[in-house]
């Protein structure tokens, strides 16, 4: 089974990490957003992977093939002219007789692969959102896609397509593409993946859906520190430190360097990482990153970054009120 894996996007939503790092190599509790998703795709049985790649994509490639071993196939895309577009690109390695999943590169989700792996029929993963506008959705009658739409701006349904698909028939999923790229068929200005599957649809393909409870965006700062929250609560570290205090959930790497610090909850110490008096919370700190004599909160410190302060003296009255920032 091929797993297809866009990750050419430049991630401005995350500048300035991702000016020298591709968004899917940041790390989120204890791990590139990357190294989540193919940790599922090999539990599942994946045993071979085409990674699309665009900026900054040769980080990607060397890090995947030092950190796994199944066959990567990498293919580079220089114009970014949407999903569709990418994975139309991956045409030449994909025989059309087998089946493929898809998988979007920023995508980190809790979901039993294994039997969507195995539908007879192309199936799609699915989350209900309360405000729809942002994603391409299903429209679904008696469990069956009747209809895609793409960022619709009504709401036509709330289930959100979270970008897992599995598609049953490779060669009619990339002749709809063709279609689509042949006739200038654009949605908001790309080719979308969206307007390719609902061609399928029209097509007769049958489509089902499948629920994706745990899904997390790694798209924004915000949301990036949510997912690191989310994930350290499901797995995290234990150990003592000289003069810490550590409040779990917390990933802390094994050669990091902490001392004399409060860390935690929801923190996340990259490799080689150097942390002594401070304090750390709800937090992710990269790999090589020195931080000192300071509180940080909420807080996203790239690799190899230093950030520290002076402590303050302060001699104050009654019922006063002071901000040091």
């Amino acid at each position: 089974m091929k797993a297809i894996i866009p990750v050419a996007g430049v991630g401005t939503r995350l500048r300035p990490h991702t000016f020298s790092h591709p968004k899917v190599l940041l790390n989120v509790a204890g791990k590139p957003i990357i190294g989540h998703i193919m940790d599922k795709l090999i539990a599942a049985g994946i045993d071979e992977a085409i990674v699309i790649v665009g900026y900054l994509g040769n980080m990607v490639e060397e890090w995947l093939r030092k950190n796994y071993s199944i066959r990567f196939t990498f293919v580079n895309q220089t114009e970014m002219l949407g999903l569709a577009h990418a994975i139309w690109m991956c045409k030449p390695h994909v025989n059309p007789d087998e089946p493929v999943f898809i998988i979007l590169g920023d995508t980190i989700f809790e979901v039993d692969l294994q039997p969507v792996l195995q539908s007879g029929i192309s199936t799609l993963g699915v989350h209900e959102v309360e405000d729809p506008r942002r994603f391409g959705v299903a429209v679904t009658e008696h469990g069956n896609i009747i209809k895609l739409v793409e960022k619709p701006d009504e709401p036509v349904s709330k289930l959100a397509i979270v970008g897992l698909y599995f598609i049953k028939n490779a060669g009619s999923l990339f002749s709809s593409i063709d279609y689509v790229i042949e006739n200038g068929i654009r949605t908001k200005g790309e080719y979308q993946l969206t307007d390719a599957l609902q061609l399928m649809i029209e097509r007769k393909e049958p489509f089902t859906t499948f629920p994706v409870s745990g899904w997390y965006d790694c798209g924004k700062p915000e949301t990036l520190l949510s997912t690191n929250e989310t994930l350290l609560q499901k797995k995290h570290t234990t150990g003592s430190y000289p003069g810490c205090i550590i409040n779990n959930p917390v990933f802390i790497a094994e050669n990091a360097s902490v001392e004399n610090a409060i860390i935690g909850p929801n923190a996340t110490i990259g490799e080689h990482a150097v942390v002594s008096d401070a304090i750390i919370r709800d937090s992710i700190i990269g790999n090589g990153a020195k931080v000192s004599s300071i509180m940080i909160n909420n807080s996203i410190i790239g690799n190899s970054a230093s950030i520290g302060g002076s402590p303050h003296e302060i001699n104050i009255g009654d019922c006063s009120e002071i901000r040091l920032r």
